[in-house]
């Protein structure tokens, strides 16, 4: 385990409009108010056609190959996520989300295209005092978090 400390900054209350893109969204915003790391949760819907990265098609073997799932229809939404500098000080979201509709549910990763149907509602909470940053890790090919 790693770890750092962190204070909490600014907290911004944020709607996302209809069609807009959560992580690049999100790592605009980032980018104007100058926020390096951060920690936000967001509810609200996704639209159909949104792209989930929803885990390695196999385990733990080489090379790692993301599975994406396009959702078919609008879904009610819930999730968590964090954003760092990476080393070229770009912000990065991390963002998991749990997609649900008429009783069945789906999971994944905002990164690889998720449209906001009509609002979305997100919570930031800027991290200050840390040096936290997203490190590209050769093992896996991932951009790491390194406290």
């Amino acid at each position: 385990m790693k770890y750092s400390r962190a204070s909490l900054g600014r907290v911004f209350i944020i709607r996302l409009e209809d069609g807009e893109i959560i992580h690049e969204m999100i790592e605009e915003f980032a980018i104007e108010q100058g926020i390096g790391s951060a920690a936000l949760i967001a509810v609200g819907g996704v639209d159909k056609e949104s792209k989930l990265i929803v885990g390695p098609e196999k385990g733990r073997c080489k090379p790692i190959n993301p599975m994406e799932y396009i959702l078919d229809e609008t879904h009610e939404i819930v999730g968590t996520g964090t954003l760092f500098w990476d080393e070229d000080k770009r912000p990065v979201l991390h963002m998991h989300v749990s997609c649900g509709r008429k009783g069945e549910t789906i999971t994944g990763c905002v990164r690889n295209g998720v449209k906001t149907w009509h609002i979305l509602e997100i919570i930031l909470f800027e991290l200050v005092g840390t040096k936290s940053r997203r490190v590209l890790d050769a093992r896996t090919g991932f951009k790491l978090l390194e406290p």
